[in-house]
C-alpha cells in the first residue's frame, strides 16, 4: 500500500474518531506516524501538533460560529500553558525516542481509561455544529443547562493550563482529554462551552510548543502530512454524521479498547 493511502487512511480513521467521539481521537495520530508512515517519535510528535491545529482551527470556527467559545476565559486558561508548551517543544527534542514513547503511551493509557470510566449524569448536553478536535469524551448522558455559578481559583487555573501546556509540548497531543474537564471543573463551564473552548486552549498551546520545534521540522514529510491533516478534517464531519447512527457508549469504547491495545503495543515495543 502506498504511502499515500497509508496517510488518507489514517487521517480519516482519527478524523472519524474525533468527530464520532467528540474527541481524544488524535491521540491516535503519533502512533500512526510512527508505525504506519515511518516518522521517529520526535518526528511524529511534531508532525501531531501540525495535524491537531489545523484541525481544531477547522472546529473552532464551528464552534464560534455556534457562540460555544468563551474567548476570555479560554484564553486566560491557555496563557498559563504557553511557557509549558514552548518548554515541553524544546525538550521533546532532547528526550530519547524511548523514554518519549512510554510516556506517550502512558497518556494513551490515561485517555482510554477515561473513556472506559461508567457513566455519570452531569449537566451539559450534546455537543452540536461541528467536530470538537481532540476535544472531551463525554462520560454520559448531559442536558445543556447553565452554567455552575462557580468561583475562579487563580492557582487551579495556572496549574490545570500549565500542565495541559507540558503534555501539549512533549507529546504533541491537543489533551482535550486533559482540557474539557478543567474547564468543566476549575472554571465552570457549561459542557458545550467547555468543548469550544478547549479549542482555543488546544491551538494556543499548539502554536507555542510549534514555535520551538522549528529545529525537529527539516525532517518532516509533508507529502505525509498534507494528505493525513487533510483526511482528517473531513473525516471529523463524518464522524460526527455516524455519531448520530450508532450509540455514542459503544463508539466510545469501542474506541478506548483501541487505544488501550495500541499504548500496549508501543509500551512493549519500547521496552523489548
Amino acid at each position: 500500500m502506498s504511502v499515500l493511502i497509508l496517510a488518507l487512511v489514517a487521517g480519516a480513521v482519527v478524523g472519524l474518531a474525533l468527530g464520532g467521539l467528540g474527541g481524544g481521537g488524535s491521540v491516535l495520530a503519533v502512533p500512526a506516524l510512527i508505525y504506519l508512515l515511518g516518522f521517529t517519535p520526535v518526528a511524529a510528535t511534531t508532525a501531531s501538533l501540525i495535524i491537531v491545529t489545523l484541525t481544531s482551527i477547522s472546529s473552532l470556527a464551528a464552534h464560534a460560529r455556534d457562540g460555544n467559545v468563551r474567548w476570555r476565559s479560554g484564553l486566560l486558561f491557555a496563557a498559563a500553558g504557553i511557557g509549558p508548551a514552548m518548554l515541553g517543544g524544546l525538550a521533546a527534542g532532547h528526550i530519547p525516542a524511548t523514554a518519549l514513547t512510554i510516556a506517550f503511551s502512558v497518556i494513551a493509557a490515561l485517555a482510554a481509561w477515561r473513556m472506559l470510566r461508567p457513566s455519570r449524569p452531569a449537566q451539559e448536553g450534546p455537543v452540536q455544529g461541528g467536530p470538537a478536535e481532540d476535544g472531551p469524551v463525554h462520560d454520559g448522558p448531559v442536558h445543556d443547562g447553565p452554567a455552575q455559578d462557580r468561583p475562579v481559583r487563580p492557582p487551579r487555573v495556572a496549574g490545570s493550563g500549565a500542565g495541559l501546556g507540558a503534555v501539549t509540548g512533549v507529546l504533541g497531543v491537543g489533551g482535550g482529554f486533559l482540557a474539557v474537564p478543567a474547564l468543566v471543573g476549575v472554571l465552570g463551564l457549561r459542557m458545550k462551552t467547555a468543548v469550544g473552548t478547549s479549542l482555543l486552549v488546544i491551538v494556543i498551546n499548539s502554536l507555542a510548543a510549534l514555535a520551538t520545534r522549528t529545529g525537529t521540522a527539516d525532517g518532516l514529510d509533508w507529502a505525509v502530512i498534507a494528505p493525513f491533516t487533510a483526511a482528517a478534517i473531513l473525516g471529523a464531519w463524518d464522524g460526527k454524521r455516524l455519531a448520530t447512527k450508532i450509540s455514542g457508549n459503544r463508539l466510545q469504547r469501542v474506541f478506548a479498547y483501541v487505544l488501550l491495545a495500541v499504548a500496549a503495543c508501543m509500551l512493549l515495543d519500547s521496552l523489548i
